[in-house]
């Protein structure tokens, strides 16, 4: 009797052990890196696009370890096991699970007790042929006369290599909406850090892939991630079709209040260039660019047919007017007091200020590369010959 409960008392604690890793522990790894006796695992967890690491665990006489990894319930985490600076592993886990990884130097590796992570695996492998066979044949075409039929050939096939494949990435994030495996897909950069996903109409796959995975991880911080990238890829799509459907001026209309409090027309601006300038007074970089770079490139160019239209997005008016003011910026200053609310940052995509669009002629300049005051400059001296 007595050896009954005292079986009875231990399988109870056995229980009540694996509820408390299921419900507080989270995760569990249990590894082997065949051929790695008494020698280190470093384990990194997916951060803000970046791996940081967790732990460093040391492996035993026949290169075994065990790691807990904290994953809350409904907020899965990448994990990453690394030997040195070599990726050995990657894993998806769920809270409660207990994944079995077999792994070597190399990172020729294999999970069971994970199946999301099983997902991952195949993703992974996937990229890596496609990569692999991509950048095989990037090679051969360098090797050859680029004014050649043989390298005309070449680009062709490069060109259905990357059709080819990213038909078969859209087909597995419709096939997998819920699954977090999407991520890492939609995230793929091909060869030198060309995005697979890189055209304006991939909003829509970003867009349904997280409303898709809010109804299943709506804390997870990889999906609200997600849903950032997803309204900028939207803001930027609809402001293409805003652009492709444009009167007759050529952009988009902006009609915002001046220190004064009237408002002014963007399309009433009669300068044969107009800078749309996007910034913030309370940035001390910013008015220190005002200040050293941006006025006296408006001085030498304002009377050659030169207007700059700067939308403050502060929502500290009197700040605002107040800069203005010290600092004599005589171009047109309009603020709607709204911050990154303001119905503009939408209408052009602002991700950041500050930021610079330039109308030219009464029409939309999209490549004008002016990243600073000197090409700024440049810019301005080109067109306004």
């Amino acid at each position: 009797m007595k050896t009954s409960r005292t079986i009875l008392r231990a399988a109870a604690l056995m229980m009540g052990a694996a509820c408390l890793f299921s419900c507080s522990k989270g995760a569990r790894i249990n590894g082997t890196v065949n051929d790695d006796p008494d020698d280190k695992v470093i384990v990194k967890i997916l951060d803000a696009g970046k791996l940081n690491v967790l732990d460093t665990v040391k492996t035993d006489k026949n290169g075994a370890f065990k790691y807990d990894v904290a994953v809350k319930k409904g907020q899965p985490e990448f994990v990453y096991l690394f030997h040195g600076d070599k990726r050995i592993a990657s894993l998806l886990l769920q809270n409660g699970e207990k994944a079995v990884v077999k792994t070597d130097t190399l990172g020729n590796y294999s999970v069971t007790g994970s199946p999301e992570t099983e997902k991952l695996m195949e993703v992974e492998r996937n990229e890596i042929e496609f990569n692999n066979k991509f950048a095989s044949t990037t090679a051969r075409l360098n090797d050859l006369d680029p004014n050649s039929a043989e390298a005309a050939d070449v680009r062709r096939d490069l060109t259905k290599q990357y059709i080819a494949y990213y038909r078969n990435c859209v087909q597995y994030v419709m096939k997998n909406p819920k699954s977090l495996t999407v991520i890492p897909v939609l995230n793929q950069v091909i060869g030198n850090g060309l995005p697979v996903f890189d055209q304006p109409t991939d909003a829509i796959h970003f867009r349904n892939c997280c409303d898709s995975l809010m109804t299943v991880y709506p804390d997870s911080k990889y999906v609200k991630a997600l849903s950032e990238e997803a309204k900028k890829r939207q803001n930027l799509l609809e402001l293409n079709a805003r652009l492709s459907t444009a009167s007759e001026q050529g952009f988009i209309n902006l009609n915002l209040p001046d220190q004064k409090g009237q408002r002014v027309n963007l399309s009433d601006v009669d300068s044969k260039v107009v800078m749309v300038y996007f910034w913030a007074s309370e940035a001390s970089g910013q008015n220190m660019f005002n200040l050293d770079q941006l006025k006296p490139i408006y001085d030498d160019f304002h009377g050659k047919g030169f207007e700059i239209y700067a939308v403050s997005l502060d929502t500290d008016k009197t700040l605002w007017a107040t800069t203005i003011r010290n600092q004599n910026l005589d171009w047109i200053n309009v603020c709607d007091g709204l911050g990154s609310a303001s119905p503009s940052v939408n209408l052009y995509n602002v991700a950041s200020v500050p930021s610079v669009y330039f109308i030219v002629d009464g029409s939309m300049v999209m490549d004008a590369a002016v990243t600073n005051g000197p090409t700024l400059r440049r810019f301005l001296q080109n067109t306004l010959k």
